[in-house]
């Protein structure tokens, strides 16, 4: 990779959604910043090679972008009724910089392009938008992942992804979604909703069941890199730091979590040594920054206990070693701050680990009858898991086989086809 080609990879990860932000806040135009953002980046690719890279890419960037923007909707007639819209997207007291006459300078200082993603997160995460609207909309406009590989990695058709982007800017337009940060009494609870959207996008790509292996590892790759613009941009809130340290963490593990032939490594057959140590360190320095802001008052919500979790096996050479006690007593502290079954799942699980199989089953039989529960596979293969570390082969199996009639995605039934026969050896 040339000099050139680097410069643009790191811009298009680093401004693509400052470029998108700025036009958006000029033009109040989704569909159109997203397109002059890219006609943007074509132009970096014609002119850095010729004229060297700029000292700020991200200003260049945004200039060339505002510029296409405003040079559309003047051909287009349209500029002053764009201008008019604006006013309602633009935060109070903010400027209207398309309203500013005469050619703008070569590259605008950084001072008049204002970091408008939180703006620009906030707007996409908005809880007036359907959930799987604001995933689509903050991986499309934040991230600059094209519609084909977002619905790829969804599982869905290409024409389904582009109506639900459709929809979202529509939306926003039509509902008078305010193109703004969110107040401070208001942004923790509208916080929460960037954050979810933020993990709900980690765990699709984090998970077995989730698009091709290219897809599932680029939705967990900007997944992690969006926890951490929102833990720059919301640097007093220790949720923020919570769930970057848990996405750093879990996606530590992710070379060690399958094998050669692409099956599940539960955590206890690991090889440690394959886990990302530079993602661990980092994981548990945005721990430490989190557990200081509670320490100051902040509040203590259900990522940063998640990240605690996390930080035991991070910490442990191996699962011998690991401090289950403690698990456990995290996940007590889950259940508590936001009650669910399963994250009474998860306590059974360490609960066991520290006071012996019988008493995770224990556990597991209380939470079990929750109707959230029902038809979970997850219930039956943990309930399995347990019977077999307890010697309870023939309990375990038939458990198994209940896991494998109600799982779906053909990695994990492979799993538990291995474990099922670990326990009874007829089957093949």
């Amino acid at each position: 990779m040339t000099d050139v080609e680097g410069a643009l990879t790191r811009a298009f990860r680093d401004e693509w959604s400052r470029v998108v932000a700025a036009v958006i806040r000029i033009t109040g135009d989704w569909s159109l910043a997203e397109d002059c953002a890219q006609d943007a980046f074509a132009a970096a690719a014609v002119a850095w090679p010729r004229d060297g890279v700029p000292d700020r890419p991200g200003a260049w960037l945004t200039t060339a972008a505002r510029r296409r923007a405003l040079d559309r909707l003047r051909r287009a007639g349209a500029e002053q009724r764009r201008l008019a819209q604006v006013a309602t997207l633009a935060p109070p007291g903010a400027a209207a910089v398309g309203s500013v006459a005469g050619p703008a300078s070569e590259v605008d200082e950084p001072a008049a392009v204002p970091d408008d993603r939180l703006a620009l997160i906030a707007t996409c995460c908005h809880p007036a938008l359907a959930q799987d609207v604001q995933v689509a909309l903050t991986l499309r406009t934040v991230c600059g992942m094209p519609a084909d590989e977002i619905a790829r990695a969804w599982g869905v058709s290409e024409a389904a992804m582009a109506k639900r982007l459709v929809r979202g800017r529509r939306k926003i337009v039509d509902a008078g979604i305010p193109y703004r940060v969110p107040s401070a009494d208001r942004l923790p609870e509208r916080l929460d909703g960037v954050l979810a959207v933020v993990y709900l996008t980690f765990n699709a790509g984090y998970t077995a069941g989730a698009g091709a292996d290219v897809e599932r590892a680029r939705l967990a790759d900007e997944a992690v890199r969006l926890a951490g613009l929102v833990a720059r941009l919301v640097p007093d809130d220790p949720e923020t730091h919570g769930l970057l340290a848990l996405v750093l963490l879990q996606d530590a593990r992710r070379a060690a979590r399958t094998d050669a032939a692409g099956d599940l490594v539960p955590l206890e057959e690991q090889d440690r040594t394959r886990w990302d140590a530079d993602r661990t360190a980092a994981g548990l320095a945005a721990l430490a920054d989190a557990e200081r802001l509670v320490r100051d008052g902040g509040r203590r919500g259900a990522y940063l206990v998640q990240a605690r979790v996390a930080a035991e096996h991070a910490r442990a050479a191996s699962v011998a070693a690991t401090d289950w006690p403690a698990v456990a007593g995290h996940y007590a502290d889950l259940v508590a701050v936001a009650p669910s079954p399963f994250a009474e799942l998860g306590r059974a699980v360490a609960v066991a680990m520290a006071d012996g199989p019988d008493a995770g089953l224990r556990v597991l039989a209380a939470v079990a009858p929750d109707p959230r529960l029902r038809g979970n596979p997850y219930v039956a293969a943990t309930r399995a898991d347990l019977l077999r570390r307890a010697g309870r082969t023939a309990e375990a199996a038939d458990e198994y086989r209940v896991a494998l009639a109600l799982v779906t995605d053909a990695t994990e039934r492979r799993y538990l086809r291995r474990r099922l026969g670990e326990v009874s050896p007829e089957v093949g």
